[in-house]
């Protein structure tokens, strides 16, 4: 028991860095700023269960694939850093990431950005590859489902968090978090690249 214990404090801990789900947080609430609550509150459902499939598939045969295709994990750094990057100037220009309904935007920005590559993207997905690899299976997806569940608590209390804020304070706060986001979309691309030449 004591030995189950400590692999999952072993595996928890690095997912939990990887994932990052309060400084997910800034972003989720610039992401879905303008959408009605029932509609962010399904974008956060729809991000977390995006992410867990993303995350199940890649531990079921990630592995596999990268190999047949000739995959690395830089790969997916420059291709979800340029996604973000994308999205993020989209927002700083036109004020929106996405033009459609409340219900529509929900589910587009739930499944990308959030699900993945924000929630579940190269760090997590280069940690699981690892983790694997050292730990048990089993362990490992514990860990992994651990640490999405906290990430939806957080998701599913945005709505508290703009209360708290005003619209006036989120919009201004979702204007920061478009660079800040933009940044570490090119500081996903910077890292692909160079280990890519590496």
């Amino acid at each position: 028991m004591v030995e189950v214990l400590q692999e999952l404090a072993l595996t928890f801990v690095p997912l939990f860095f990887a994932m990052d789900s309060v400084g997910n947080l800034p972003i989720f609430l610039a992401l879905t700023q303008g959408i009605e609550l029932k509609h962010r509150r399904h974008a956060a459902n729809l991000a977390t269960l995006t992410a867990l499939g993303v995350g199940l598939g890649f531990v079921a045969v990630g592995k596999a694939i990268f190999l047949l295709l000739g995959i690395e994990v830089a790969d997916f750094l420059v291709a979800g850093g340029i996604i973000l990057l994308i999205l993020a100037i989209k927002d700083l220009i036109t004020g929106k990431i996405v033009e459609a309904e409340d219900s529509l935007a929900s589910d587009m920005v739930g499944v990308v950005p959030l699900g993945t590559p924000l929630v579940v993207g190269p760090a997590v997905l280069a940690s699981l590859l690892l983790l694997i690899g050292q730990y048990r299976i089993p362990i490992v997806l514990a860990s992994f489902v651990l640490n999405l569940a906290i990430q939806w608590v957080v998701f599913r209390q945005a709505d508290r968090i703009v209360n708290l804020l005003g619209r006036t304070g989120v919009n201004a706060a979702s204007k920061i978090v478009m660079l800040l986001l933009a940044a570490i979309a090119v500081k996903m691309i910077r890292e692909g690249v160079l280990t890519i030449l590496g």
